[in-house]
């Protein structure tokens, strides 16, 4: 069960990672794909997003993405650093909770490199009939906010 419990873990630490490099790389799809079947919602547990499409649509409408110019495009990267530390994970069987805290750094031509916002996420996840873990839910919450004009889009 150690080994289990261990693996577990692992997995889910693993996802916490995947998820910052994915959406550093302006990676949508494969957001997507990691939230594929799972739901986003704020701290009080408010869905605003569920399943692969609904996702991609939502990141792809509100983030900006900059060119190797580090002009505004929509073919490159959001020029940010997600960073999830302080994971407290528990393992029931076949479903896990984790606890974590964020903080996304993002430097462009008009911003110097500087946090953006910082906070908290509440993670569920699920262990499918072939091991394999999954997001089963985020909640986050926004505890402090920098400028996020060069990173998100207001309309």
């Amino acid at each position: 069960m150690v080994t289990a419990m261990s693996d577990a873990h692992e997995a889910i630490r693993n996802l916490l990672g995947r998820y910052c490099e994915l959406m550093d790389a302006g990676d949508f799809a494969g957001l997507a794909e990691l939230f594929a079947r799972a739901s986003l919602a704020d701290e009080h547990g408010n869905v605003f997003a569920t399943g692969a499409a609904e996702m991609r649509a939502m990141w792809e409408r509100q983030t900006i993405l900059y060119d190797v110019d580090g002009r505004a495009g929509h073919d490159g990267k959001p020029r940010t650093r997600h960073v999830t530390a302080n994971p407290v994970i528990t393992v029931d069987g076949d479903s896990a909770t984790c606890t974590s805290s964020y903080v996304v750094f993002q430097g462009t031509e008009a911003l110097q490199l500087q946090p953006i916002v910082t906070g908290r996420y509440a993670d569920r996840f699920s262990c499918d009939d072939g091991g394999q873990w999954h997001f089963a839910q985020r909640r986050y919450a926004i505890d402090h906010v920098g400028d996020l004009s060069q990173h998100l889009r207001t309309s």
